[in-house]
């Protein structure tokens, strides 16, 4: 099975509440990779929460704006779906 994500909602302590459309929902921590030179834009919170998206049915980051999925920082879905399942924090 291949994990497709439907909606991301980013969060001002660096995570991202995932949602599957099998109704699992997963909280992604991108902090401790924020270091990385890759991450480093979305250092700016405005960026990160501004930029976060849905593409290629996974968690991203379209950092130009364009849609463009090969211009934008994405996590493997594979990788969030083994993260724990959560309980919905967002009311």
């Amino acid at each position: 099975m291949f994990p497709k994500v439907v909606q991301v909602i980013p969060m001002r302590n660096y995570s991202v509440y995932v949602y599957f459309e099998d109704g699992k929902i997963v909280c992604y921590d991108i902090l401790p990779m924020i270091e990385k030179e890759v991450f480093q834009p979305l250092k700016d919170i405005s960026i990160f929460m501004n930029t976060c998206t849905v593409l290629n049915d996974t968690l991203a980051w379209d950092i130009q704006g364009n849609r463009d999925s090969t211009f934008c920082l994405d996590i493997d879905p594979d990788t969030l779906y083994e993260l724990p399942y959560m309980e919905e924090q967002i009311s």
